[in-house]
């Protein structure tokens, strides 16, 4: 094959696929053109490779195949506007449609946590079969380790080890979720227990008011978000069990392409949560001041999941990825 001769014949055909994949918009008939002059440089680069392989013109022609292939396919950047909308549609909308389950989860961990805490404080006994007494009087005395937990480390050191922890915890509720859910329940009940135990030894010390200023401040953001980790993780494990309408692999796709997609928004309200641990709660502020600035933070979430959740949820948004993202699925019968 006479090289020159095939370039020279095809060049006009190359110019024009060029011009055309640099067009923003094109009318149908420049569409269909497109397509046409795609499929014939797509040809044209076989050809060449197999019949007169040249490096300059496989470069070129390359190049040109990809962009022509971009265009008919609708391929496009990740940039700030999907940024932009995962924390404005996404994100909030799989906090809304997920309520059902990490509500229920809140309160009875809440309500377990009490449970808890009660138990042992009226019941000594058990309260001495966790630790030798010296111990527990260690940890419950002013400025023993249940205080000075939050102000023994340099602050920003602390933050991000706050945060790694709790991180990890909402990876787990996440993670386990494919198991049915039942790991989740367990890294659920050890949070509460870790909880009770905390609120029942200081409340058995006549120190729980000081107890609950420690925890109040960072611990309402951190906990609602671990509980919206575990709901999260319950659902998916019952998608397993109950795929409703879709096939369990198109129900399991989808539900888990919106657990995994929560995983970053999730990391970052756990983020303000630990500043507000390493900051504000070991800080000189008054017990009110940092009571308030936690339940403003928590205030700020439940406003973020329900008012832009509702919204973005009646609009139709399900958490999931963007529909030019989506695989296309064969409707199946209900």
């Amino acid at each position: 094959m006479d090289l020159d001769v095939f370039v020279s014949t095809h060049q006009a055909e190359w110019a024009r696929l060029d011009a055309l994949t640099r067009r923003r918009r094109l009318t149908g008939e420049e569409a269909d053109e497109l397509v046409l002059l795609y499929q014939r440089a797509t040809g044209h680069l076989a050809k060449v490779q197999a019949a007169a392989p040249d490096p300059t013109l496989e470069g070129r022609l390359t190049r040109l195949v990809a962009r022509g292939r971009d265009a008919v396919t609708g391929s496009r950047n990740t940039g700030w506007r999907d940024f932009g909308r995962y924390f404005v549609v996404s994100f909030p909308a799989a906090l809304y449609r997920s309520r059902r389950w990490w509500i229920p989860i809140a309160l009875l961990s809440l309500l377990g946590a009490a449970l808890i805490a009660w138990w042992l404080a009226a019941h000594p006994e058990v309260r001495d079969s966790l630790a030798a007494p010296e111990q527990i009087r260690e940890m419950t005395r002013p400025g023993g380790s249940y205080e000075s937990y939050y102000s023994d480390r340099p602050a920003s050191s602390f933050a991000a080890q706050v945060w790694t922890n709790n991180a990890w915890i909402a990876a787990q509720c996440l993670m386990f979720g494919v198991a049915l859910g039942l790991p989740v329940l367990w890294v659920l009940f050890s949070n509460v227990l870790n909880l009770g135990v905390g609120l029942g030894l200081m409340a058995s010390a006549g120190r729980l008011d000081l107890f609950l200023g420690l925890l109040i401040p960072h611990g309402l953001l951190e906990l609602t978000t671990i509980f919206v980790a575990g709901g999260l993780g319950l659902r998916l494990g019952w998608t397993v069990i109950d795929p409703g309408h879709r096939t369990r692999s198109t129900a399991l796709a989808e539900e888990g392409r919106a657990v995994i997609g929560m995983a970053p928004g999730l990391a970052v309200v756990l983020m303000v949560a630990g500043a507000l641990e390493a900051f504000v709660t070991p800080s000189g502020l008054p017990t009110w001041a940092r009571i308030g600035i936690g339940v403003v933070a928590e205030g700020l979430f439940l406003t973020y999941a329900f008012v832009l959740g509702r919204r973005a949820v009646l609009a139709g948004e399900v958490g999931d990825v963007d529909s030019p993202d989506r695989a296309d699925l064969q409707p199946v019968a209900a």
